[in-house]
């Protein structure tokens, strides 16, 4: 697959806007509503400016879609067959509140497929990219770039939980597991629950809650990239078709799981 533009263009405007979201960080930045009742601030605009005109001075025949501007009506998104999907701050919720677990985020997505996604968690100084086909990599700071990759399942088996969203459903799918194996829980924000499974520090993160394509895509090609897998309730891989609503269905991220505990996971 060829890409559109460099990785290292791409993580270098990553963190960019990552360090511009810094700015208001623990700043008490004043906070609005979104018709959808979710918050947003001057970081999150700021951020997603940034990297709308950064991605269409590299790519400028690539549409650009983003949390903050999602104006592009269904028939012109039907004709795209490339684009860019960008969540310029996911936790929006753990900013305000001043914790490190928020993330810059952006995929590429081809034909419905997310191809390339880079991650950002700027207030933990670090940068993830990956690719189904490409590998996965993590840098802290300025160190060297290194490869990551998921893990066997442990015992106790680690699952990421997100810290403020559930639902009875998922927590019948975890009473499930806990039927075939020990789990120890982990509540973690944004999309670095993905992260957490691509780099072997957790097993499973399963979610039957809401999120938006922007949520995930990014994040989900850095787990396979690590040999993970992102599947949906049906067992096949997570995919971001063209429509006029942005909410996923039901996912399971994962890295090496037995297929046993996998058939249990699905219900």
């Amino acid at each position: 697959m060829t890409l559109p533009t460099s990785v290292e263009e791409l993580c270098a405007l990553t963190r960019r806007a990552g360090d511009r979201t810094l700015e208001w960080w623990r700043h008490n930045p004043e906070v609005t509503d979104k018709p959808d009742d979710s918050p947003v601030t001057a970081a999150d605009l700021a951020a997603h400016h940034m990297i709308v005109a950064g991605l269409h001075a590299l790519t400028p025949d690539i549409p650009v879609l983003s949390e903050e501007d999602t104006d592009a009506p269904l028939a012109e998104r039907m004709s795209w067959q490339r684009f860019w999907l960008v969540d310029p701050l996911d936790g929006t919720k753990e900013f305000i509140a001043g914790t490190d677990e928020f993330t810059v985020n952006i995929a590429l997505i081809d034909n419905g497929q997310v191809v390339l996604g880079i991650v950002g968690a700027p207030a933990r100084n670090t940068l993830y990219w990956g690719g189904k086909d490409l590998g996965a990599w993590r840098q802290l700071g300025n160190e060297p770039a290194e490869p990551i990759h998921c893990r066997p399942a442990a015992t106790p088996l680690v699952v990421v939980a997100s810290r403020r969203h559930s639902s009875p459903e998922q927590e019948a799918m975890l009473s499930r597991i806990q039927t075939l194996q020990q789990i120890e829980q982990v509540s973690v924000g944004s999309s670095l629950k993905f992260c957490l499974v691509a780099e072997g520090q957790a097993d499973l993160y399963p979610r039957l809650a809401p999120t938006s394509q922007w949520d995930t895509a990014a994040a989900q090609a850095v787990v396979e990239g690590a040999g993970g897998q992102v599947i949906g309730l049906d067992g096949r891989r997570f995919a971001y078709p063209t429509r006029e609503s942005w909410l996923n269905g039901h996912f399971v991220a994962m890295g090496d799981v037995p297929s046993e505990l996998l058939t249990q996971v699905l219900g």
